[in-house]
């Protein structure tokens, strides 16, 4: 039966001489792979360069539930990225959430709210003309809403927050595993930001290289099997 969904590119690899497997986090049917024939050929009638990582897709495919490899029948670009292939500070943030999302996503069932989540953030971050310092930050805590460890409100002002437990508290943990002042007062703002007021948050480079690192251990500590993230270094020379 032929399905019609959106679906975000993750991951290609080469399959035979001139095919393609692509995986797709897809809006009805989560992360599923899909063999997509020919697609490296000259006349391929799905060609290669629209399988780019983040490319946004609208796909008409085959769904079998036993685990198979899926067919692609027809598939489109919806809408068309026009920056984040061309500029170099987008290109590099672009790579660096898509390696996030392919691992925290491998096993995920299908999830309208998560699907819409990173549907719109790639959309945002392809038509900002905003300073985009901050804005993978923002996208990783934004993402533990719905991988299930969200930071813990607190209508308090506490200095610590425990990556353990994600939670604000008034003790220092007996762990390394925290946050501390000036961190934690920066960590807090960007919590509550949204991507169109987030460059207003001012801090260091070092600071925001600090950050990003402790929320690399806070996904480590409550995703297993996440590892090294491969594009670090390539936000840390963007944004030094």
């Amino acid at each position: 039966m032929l399905n019609k969904t959106r679906g975000i590119v993750l991951k290609t690899t080469n399959y035979s001489e001139s095919s393609l497997v692509a995986q797709l986090y897809t809006e009805s049917f989560g992360m599923q792979s899909y063999l997509i024939a020919g697609a490296r050929k000259p006349k391929a009638k799905i060609k290669a360069n629209i399988l780019q990582p983040l490319h946004l897709l609208e796909i008409i495919a085959t769904h079998k539930d036993n685990g198979s490899l899926q067919r692609i029948s027809e598939a489109r670009q919806t809408p068309v990225l026009q920056e984040i292939p061309y500029d170099i500070i987008k290109s590099s943030l672009a790579l660096f959430l898509n390696e996030i999302l392919y691992k925290v996503l491998k096993e995920q069932e299908s999830d309208s709210y998560l699907f819409e989540f990173i549907h719109q953030s790639i959309r945002w971050l392809d038509e900002t003309h905003l300073n985009l310092a901050n804005f993978h930050l923002v996208f990783l805590i934004k993402l533990t809403r719905f991988l299930g460890f969200y930071p813990a409100a607190s209508k308090q002002t506490l200095p610590y927050f425990n990556l353990h437990e994600a939670t604000f508290s008034n003790s220092l943990p007996e762990h390394p595993l925290v946050l501390q002042e000036p961190h934690t007062s920066i960590f807090r703002d960007l919590i509550t930001a949204e991507y169109s007021n987030c460059d207003h948050i001012k801090m260091s480079s070092t600071d925001r290289q600090f950050l990003l690192e402790k929320l690399l251990d806070f996904y480590r500590l409550h995703r297993t099997n996440f590892k090294e993230i491969k594009s670090l270094y390539i936000l840390e020379e963007i944004f030094r």
